[in-house]
This record gives C-alpha cells, structure tokens and sequence, in this order.
C-alpha cells in the first residue's frame, strides 16, 4: 500500500504574497505518478498573471526584506531547516510519489535539502562582517566596500531533485536579502509546495517567498523575464533552455546563474581500488536512476583491469532491483515519463545498431510506470549517439583506454563540463588528472560530489556561476563601493 494514500497532501494552490490562492483561470494541472503512470492529485495551473503577481508581491517585500537584520533572517532559515526534517517522511513520500526515486534516496535528499538551509542560515549571520574598508592608495579618502542583495529573483527548477534544488536556490536568496518567485517542474510540484508551507510556518514575511506551478512555463517564465523588476534569475536544467534564458537575461541586463547540462566521465585507474571504484560507479551512475547532471554517463576503464571491472560492475548493474519507490527492496525507480525513457531507449537502440555490445538491460520493461532496466553498453561506435548525448537514465556506456593522456582526451571530448569522477590509489595521478579535466567539478575515489557548503557548477555549456557554498551566497549580492573624504 502506498503509504501517502493515508496522508495529508500539502496545500494545491498558489503560493503568493503569503496566501494561497487558486489559478485566477480556475485550471488545474495532475501529478502523476511516474511508477504506476496515473494521477493521484491535482495543483493549480497558473497563468502569466498569476505570475505577474507573484512578482508583484516579491517586489512589495524586497525592501523591507533586504532591511531585515541578517540574524533574523538566519534565524528563519534555521526555522526552516527544522521544520523540513521534522516533517521528514512527509517530504520523502511526496518525492517517492511524484518523482519515483526510491525510499531511501528520497530521505537522502530530504537531509540534502534541508543542510542548504542550515549552511545558509549560519552564512547569513556573518554577512555584514566581512565588508572591506580602507585608504585608497593615494590616502585621500577612505575606500568601504559592502554586500547588498540583487533583488527579487526568479528561481526555476527541473524534477530530478524536487526539494533540494528548491532549498540550493531559495536559502541563499533569502539569507542574502532576496525575495523569490519559484516555479518548479511541473512534474514534481508538490515538494515545493510543502516547502511553502514550511517557510511559512518558519515566519518568512509574505512575498519574501512566492510559488507559482503552471502547464504554461515558456509563457509565463517569458512574462516574468521580460519585467525589469526582477534582477536574477536562476536556472537548472538544459542546456538549450538556459541559452533561451541567456538570451531573454540579456533584453534587461539581468543577474545570472545558470546549472546545463551535464555528460560526466568517470576514469578508472589500473591501479585504483576496484571496490571503491565499482561502488563509485554505481553511486554515480545509478543515483536518482541516473537522472541527473552529475551522473557518469561516460565510463573509462584502463585496460589492465578492464575485463574485470566490466564484470563485475555488469553483474552489479544486472543485480537491481526495479520497481514502486516505496517498496523496500526497490533500488531503481522509473523514469520521469514516457517521454524520457523513450530518449533513453533511443540511444540504446542506436548504439546497438551501429554496433554496439549490450552486456546487460537495454529494453524498456512492460506493465504500468515508466521504467527502464539497469543497462551496461560496451565496443561503441565513433558514429553512437550515446557518446555525446546527456543519457539522463540508468545506462552506462563503457570504454577503455590505454595511456592516462588517452582517458584526458577523451574525457574532455564534450562541449559540457559539469562534473568528472578519478579512482586511482595515485594522488600525484589523481590531482594531475583532476587539473586537466575540463570540468567544475571533480571527485576523486568517489562517486558523488554534491555539499551545501561546496560550490556546485559547471564550465563551458554546463553553466554560469556557482551554488552552494560562499560563491552560492555571491551569487544573490551585488557589490556596493562608498568612497569617503577624510
């Protein structure tokens, strides 16, 4: 039995100006469950005005926002991070039921989630510290430099991650002094909208935090882009519709920050520890069923211990166990929609043709829900679309290589640069290799690189900017310089 058929669901409305109000159009919008493919709730579907006024009611509280002592801002954000993990299970079951990843990686994200709120809370209490003041050089005035908030921002945020995507952008824009519009998936919107519900009974002001789902994101995003009241945006997701964000960013001049795509390669050293490597493969390329940014997609075995590692990981991919998020034995879950595991099948499909070895997986499973097995590719073609295509699904493509300069190439082969993976007992090797890697991100003997208190962000077509992390908070102030006569 599902467990959140005998729960609450959160608030469906729209989440403006500190009320909940339904879609001024009266529509609505289903969820669906990605493990059975039916809906089992229904939020409102806003329109531009409803956006428009979202952004109204952001603008009306940014100034008494921004004035707002950093300590009582903080003191909300820390609010709000207990209230997340008190309502723990309540998160991870929406997140199990919307987006479908498994029981325990729902939770995971939720203590993921929720630290944004925490790091940022602590960083918020220390912001009006670490100012700069001095003479300038000709010691005829003094020089004083401070941090004030953006503006009121747009935040946009895909489903992979529902709530802790959410918290990467919201707790920084609030501990900075900015007030948001959120406009989440709408596969996924009801994380969000818990999320509302726990900032408001955090005490944060009305408009400091507005949540607007709609059917119509192109329009309404437009809508909200095009008003020169809103300073930033930020945006995860693909890398095409953060060019189309670029592009609208610039009619205004407007702050940005931007998370693209991803086509991460995971490097496995002859000399590496192969338990630690296989268990870093699989957390890399099996996490969130391989539906994220950071996942490997590209995995580069040296030969000398190739046969071995494709083994043993083939049997270890093989061994999953697919099925519903909240049953305990499940260890992938479905993919998004239909849409995303015909993308994924796709590539599969066209690697094959072209000639590619299938050792495990590679057809979709029949019956209700979208999902698609564990798959383990081998001998791909040049021509395979997989090796330049983000995979964005629970497929490993595996090569292997000869000379550490042979794996840098090839890795560095991408027009993304996001995240990159090294196992080798080498740290010369391991450094030097990291260095050469062409990407904003690099974990070494391990397979997962994301932290609150690290800056998350890629080079290239991966991205703008950084979140999490000191850079994170950067990224909602703006730097005001004061020159004063003595």
């Amino acid at each position: 039995m599902n467990p959140l058929a005998t729960s609450t669901l959160p608030r469906t409305d729209l989440y403006i100006g500190g009320a909940w109000v339904p879609a001024t159009a009266g529509r609505t919008v289903p969820v669906i469950n990605p493990a059975t493919g039916e809906a089992f709730a229904a939020v409102a579907d806003a329109s531009v005005q409803d956006g428009l006024a979202a952004l109204d009611a952001a603008v009306a509280a940014q100034g008494a926002w921004a004035a707002t002592p950093a300590r009582d801002r903080a003191d909300i954000l820390f609010r709000t991070y207990e209230g997340i993990l008190g309502r723990r299970d309540e998160f991870a079951r929406l997140i199990v039921d919307e987006m479908g990843k498994p029981w325990a990686e729902a939770q995971t994200e939720v203590d993921y989630g929720a630290g944004f709120f925490r790091w940022f809370a602590e960083s918020a209490g220390r912001l009006h510290s670490e100012g700069q003041y001095g003479v300038e050089p000709g010691g005829q005035y003094r020089i004083a430099v401070s941090k004030r908030p953006v503006g009121p921002s747009l935040l946009i945020t895909p489903w992979n991650f529902p709530l802790a995507m959410g918290a990467r952008k919201i707790a920084p824009a609030l501990a900075a002094g900015c007030t948001t519009v959120l406009k989440p998936a709408v596969q996924t919107p009801l994380t969000s909208l818990l999320l509302a519900q726990v900032l408001q009974e955090a005490g944060t002001p009305a408009g400091v935090v507005n949540v607007v789902v709609t059917g119509n994101s192109r329009g309404v995003v437009a809508a909200i882009m095009t008003d020169p009241r809103v300073r930033k945006v930020s945006f995860t997701g693909s890398t095409q519709v953060g060019q189309t964000l670029l592009s609208q960013a610039a009619e205004n001049v407007m702050n940005t920050s931007m998370e693209l795509g991803g086509n991460a390669p995971l490097i496995v050293f002859n000399d590496a520890d192969l338990d630690k490597a296989l268990e870093g493969a699989m957390l890399a390329k099996l996490r969130n069923g391989g539906q994220s940014c950071v996942a490997a997609n590209r995995i580069y075995v040296q030969s000398g211990i190739a046969d071995e590692f494709i083994a043993r990981f083939t049997e270890r991919m093989a061994a999953s166990t697919t099925g519903e998020g909240h049953d305990p034995a499940t260890t992938l879950g479905p993919l998004i929609d239909d849409k995303q595991r015909a993308t994924v099948h796709e590539l599969v499909t066209d690697a094959v043709a072209k000639g590619a070895t299938c050792l495990a997986g590679g057809k979709p499973i029949n019956g209700d829900g979208y999902f698609y097995p564990a798959t383990v590719l081998t001998n791909i073609p040049a021509d395979a679309d997989i090796r330049t295509e983000e995979i964005f699904g629970p497929v490993a493509a595996i090569y292997t290589f000869d000379t550490e300069d042979e794996a840098i190439h090839e890795a560095n082969n991408t027009p993304y640069g996001l995240a990159s993976y090294v196992f080798t007992e080498n740290l010369s090797r391991a450094l030097r290799v990291a260095d050469a890697l062409d990407a904003g991100m690099t974990g070494i003997n391990r397979g997962l690189v994301s932290n609150p208190a690290a800056p998350f962000g890629g080079t290239n077509q991966s991205g703008l900017h950084r979140e999490g992390g000191t850079e994170g908070l950067e990224a909602y102030q703006e730097t005001k310089y004061t020159g004063i006569q003595i």
